[in-house]
């Protein structure tokens, strides 16, 4: 998603200066105020998204009826109070980068040793990858199919520069809606709710404009909902996660909030980070605690990006200057997120291992989606697990061949 939001930074420069002032953006109801925006709720599904960094406490609640549930349902429950190893699954954004896991997870199932993850979370592309990969190796040919077959085209429709300026986006993304459709339909929804009865977690994060705050949805409890209402809720927070502001138009979702209908305005969860893992208000002791179960967990964390910074003669012009800074910056959270996420794994005793783009695949890229492009990046992820992933047990920077690995 960088290399896109980069390219559209250079056209909405312009086209502002085309159209300052004359302009009107598409309506939308008005924001949730300010000092109702705790109580904003979906019409008819109360509980299913969370604020990252806030209470957490609903969404604890949740984990540990969880995991008394699953105690319950084993043949032969433990009498020393454990419970069985369980692994996370961790996906960043980064585009068309995303077929580097979909090569990974294909390769995963085939070497036979790909675990049913306890947890899965997404954001931006990993938000399109994240139910997927949830449900397991019966969607790896969906994987594999939207990660190495599709075009620009399938994706986004472009628009031209004056209708950008004045509308919301510099494109359309209603391609990438009906993609979307063709997979995650009611069937799919019936089987994450039913993986969700079971004590099994999907989050995915976007970006609330309005209110300037992070969201975790819980899309196994949306799931569990049913019906039209909870499918359209949930492909809209999928596209909202990958929704690049600038680039794509942002996701409005209807809320409720002092007895009165509003619209937050939701966008990429990249913005506020390219990855996460459970929340860092929720700790694995205090599971313990609370539960009286103990149980080894292991967390893998898959970054769509290399590590390494990309070198590029920066032209001395203001919107090349800008962009190379932006650039950086998404480049600097990344690490960051992995190190919040690290730390948070180190407390919580949880094994860390993370997995990136190597710094060896250099295939040419000249636009987003290229198809070229992304069938090559996903045999590198198919071949990279196939001979042996080489997770890395801390991020970048604690040791300095942590940045590059070779297979």
């Amino acid at each position: 998603m960088i290399r896109l939001a980069n390219r559209k930074v250079h056209i909405l420069a312009l086209g502002l200066l085309l159209v300052q002032g004359c302009g009107s953006a598409p309506p939308r109801l008005d924001a949730v105020p300010s000092e109702l925006t705790a109580q904003a709720e979906i019409p008819g599904m109360p509980g299913v998204r969370y604020v990252a960094g806030g209470d957490m406490s609903e969404l604890f609640k949740a984990a540990t009826e969880a995991a008394r549930v699953e105690q319950e349902s084993l043949v032969a429950p433990s009498q020393s109070g454990e419970l069985p190893p369980v692994s996370y699954l961790a996906i960043s954004g980064g585009g068309d980068n995303g077929a580097f896991t979909a090569g990974a997870l294909n390769a995963w199932t085939a070497k036979g040793d790909r675990p049913e993850f306890k947890l899965v979370t997404g954001i931006s592309t990993g938000a399109l990858i994240a139910p997927l990969a949830f449900l397991g190796p019966k969607y790896d040919a969906t994987l594999e199919q939207v990660y190495t077959t599709i075009s620009p085209k399938d994706v986004v429709e472009p628009r031209s520069l004056l209708s950008g300026a004045l509308g919301d986006a510099m494109a359309d993304n209603s391609p990438l809606w009906e993609l979307t459709r063709k997979s995650v339909n009611e069937d799919l929804l019936k089987q994450v709710a039913a993986e969700y009865a079971k004590g099994r977690f999907l989050l995915i994060a976007t970006a609330d404009m309005d209110a300037r705050r992070p969201i975790i949805w819980d899309m196994g409890k949306i799931a569990s909902y049913g019906g039209p209402d909870a499918l359209d809720l949930f492909v809209s927070v999928m596209i909202a996660s990958a929704s690049i502001p600038v680039g794509f138009p942002p996701v409005m979702i209807d809320v409720e909030a002092g007895g009165q209908r509003y619209q937050e305005m939701h966008v990429d969860g990249g913005i506020m980070a390219q990855v996460f893992a459970y929340p860092a208000g929720m700790s694995a002791q205090q599971m313990t605690d609370t539960t009286g179960l103990t149980r080894d967990r292991t967390l893998y964390v898959i970054r769509n990006a290399r590590l390494d910074p990309d070198w590029a003669q920066v032209e001395r012009q203001t919107m090349r200057v800008g962009a190379r800074a932006v650039a950086s910056l998404i480049h600097s959270q990344g690490i960051g997120d992995l190190y919040r996420i690290y730390a948070t794994a180190q407390r919580d005793k949880v094994d860390f291992n993370l997995a990136f783009i190597p710094s060896s695949f250099n295939a040419p890229h000249p636009e987003e989606f290229d198809n070229a492009y992304m069938r090559a990046l996903y045999q590198e992820g198919y071949d990279s697990m196939l001979n042996g992933f080489p997770w890395l047990k801390v991020p970048p920077g604690f040791r300095d061949d942590s940045v590059s690995y070779s297979k």
